[in-house]
Parts: C-alpha cells; sequence; structure tokens
C-alpha cells in the first residue's frame, strides 16, 4: 500500500507541474498564431474570434488586450517557474491564468450561441470551425490545469529515470487529450495534405470583413461610408461582396467592396453605383467594379 500511495503521489506531483510549462506553451503559441493571422490581415481583430460578440468599436482593444494577457501569463508562467515558485508573482500569474481560461469557457459558450457560424479564433486562422463542445471542453480542462498548477514547488530536474519516464507520459496523455479536443489538428492535417479550391473554401464573413477593414481600398473609402457595417454580403465563386451606404459629392451612392477569398493579403476592389442602386440586382452591383477608375491602387 505504501508504494502504491508513493506511486499515486509521483504520478499526482508529476501531473501538477508538466501543466505549468505546457500552458505556457499553449498560451504563447495562441498569442502567436493570432498575431501571424492580424499581420496577415492588417487587422489586429482578424486573429480572434470572440471579439464578434462585442460591439465593433471594441473588437480591436478587446483583441489587444486578449494578446497581451496571453503573452504575458505566458511568459510570467515560465518566469515563476522556477525560485519564484512559492511567492506571490507565481500565485498571482497562475490564479490570473485559471481566470482567463474560466472566462474563456463563458465566452465560448456566447459565441456559440449568438454566433453559431464562427470559430474560436483560439489559434489564428486555424480555428475557424464553428464552437462546438470539444472546443469548451478544452478550454474547461485547461482552466481546470491551470488550478491545479496554483502552489506546485519549483520546478526541478527529475531525480532518477522513473520520475522523468511518468512526466513524460503523463505530458504525452494530455497532449493526447487536447489534441482529441481539438479540431485545428484536423485543419492541419487538411492543410498538409490538400489544397481547397478557393471556390469551396469555407471563411466566415467576419474574417471577410476583418481584412477588408485593414485594406488600402477600405482606408481610402471609409470617409465616404455612411455606415461601417455593409446593407448586403454574398459571395460569387472566388469573391466575397460587401455593399456599404455612402455619399459622393452630396448624392448617395453604394460602395462595392470585393473581397478575395484567401488566408493571406486577400486582394480588394472597389467600386462606386450610383443613385439607382436600390433597383439595382447584385450582377448590376458586382458590375460596378469595372466601370470606376481609382485614384490609389486597389489591392493591398
Amino acid at each position: 500500500m505504501h508504494v502504491l500511495g508513493t506511486a499515486g503521489g509521483n504520478v499526482l506531483g508529476a501531473s501538477r507541474e508538466v501543466q505549468i510549462p505546457l500552458l505556457a506553451a499553449l498560451l504563447i503559441g495562441g498569442c502567436a498564431a493570432k498575431a501571424r493571422r492580424a499581420l496577415s490581415a492588417r487587422s489586429i481583430e482578424a486573429g480572434i474570434g470572440p471579439t464578434v460578440v462585442f460591439p465593433i468599436r471594441l473588437h480591436r482593444p478587446v483583441a489587444i488586450a486578449l494578446c497581451v494577457s496571453e503573452l504575458g501569463l505566458g511568459g510570467g508562467l515560465l518566469l515563476t517557474a522556477g525560485p519564484l515558485s512559492a511567492g506571490p508573482a507565481a500565485h498571482a500569474v497562475r490564479s490570473a491564468t485559471a481566470v482567463l481560461f474560466g472566462t474563456a469557457v463563458g465566452a465560448l459558450y456566447e459565441l456559440r450561441a449568438r454566433q453559431p457560424g464562427a470559430g474560436c479564433g483560439c489559434f489564428g486562422d486555424l480555428s475557424d470551425t464553428p464552437v462546438s463542445w470539444r472546443a469548451m471542453t478544452r478550454t474547461a480542462l485547461l482552466c481546470a490545469a491551470a488550478i491545479a498548477a496554483i502552489g506546485v514547488p519549483p520546478l526541478h530536474r527529475p531525480a532518477t529515470a522513473g520520475q522523468a519516464l511518468t512526466m513524460l507520459a503523463v505530458a504525452a496523455i494530455e497532449l493526447v487529450v487536447l489534441a482529441v479536443l481539438s479540431p485545428e489538428v484536423g485543419e492541419i492535417m487538411v492543410r498538409l495534405g490538400y489544397s481547397e479550391p478557393c471556390e469551396v473554401r469555407r471563411v466566415p464573413v467576419s474574417r471577410t470583413l476583418a481584412a477588408l477593414h485593414g485594406s488600402a481600398p477600405w482606408r481610402h473609402y471609409r470617409d465616404y461610408l455612411l455606415a461601417t457595417d455593409p446593407i448586403d454580403v454574398w459571395r460569387e465563386g472566388c469573391w466575397r461582396y460587401a455593399v456599404f451606404p455612402g455619399t459622393v459629392d452630396g448624392r448617395r451612392v453604394e460602395v462595392v467592396f470585393a473581397v478575395y477569398l484567401e488566408s493571406r493579403r486577400p486582394p480588394v476592389r472597389v467600386g462606386i453605383a450610383g443613385p439607382a442602386a436600390g433597383a439595382r440586382s447584385r450582377d448590376d452591383l458586382a458590375d460596378a467594379l469595372a466601370d470606376v477608375t481609382f485614384p490609389l491602387p486597389v489591392s493591398n
């Protein structure tokens, strides 16, 4: 019984110690993936799905706050894994990590209820799959892992080969569980083995609009728009069109943007439909893109 108790204690201790580097890697990796997507789309909110549950004016500050929090907490977990582990700094960082993941569970639930087609954006453009119970369960487990890490003593090298094997086994099992709960793994496998034609590529509307908002045509024509929310959005083949009300020289017009459906710096075209735009079909509005001479380049 004593041997079994010792073995069980070793496994429990190893499982708690493993959480610190694992959580740090996930937080820093998630921040890096969001930053990569934001840079490719030239829009910080493009990398983060839950921002869509906030008002448009808060998308950017919320996205920045989340990225900074992930990076800060990931770095904090690593910095307090050693001698500082017994101090208040380590307790604060690990508690804040638990709060972050606990809040994320609620945010994902709200996102699934309000925007069923939106991805969580947890790992940038790998997380476009609509939020499911798998993503919420994964986040809840990470919250439990952060709670388990509170109070863990300073990390050290395993004293024996048995301890090292125990830690590796615990880490491997946890990684397998996270992989099963992560739709991103399937997305990675698809990208490695197959390139989807743009005509059938799944690109959320929110991602298209984020790419549009980071483009040069949007910056040039934004002052002519009466609203930043489109009055019509549709897709034709490899392009998604968005129509916005606007004014040019005191007359009402409709500004039509076309965004190519690709993940990195999609080309953007823009055209202006005249006063009779309200009676025009979508084909007429799309044709307007070919009838305008642009004062600036129309692709970013």
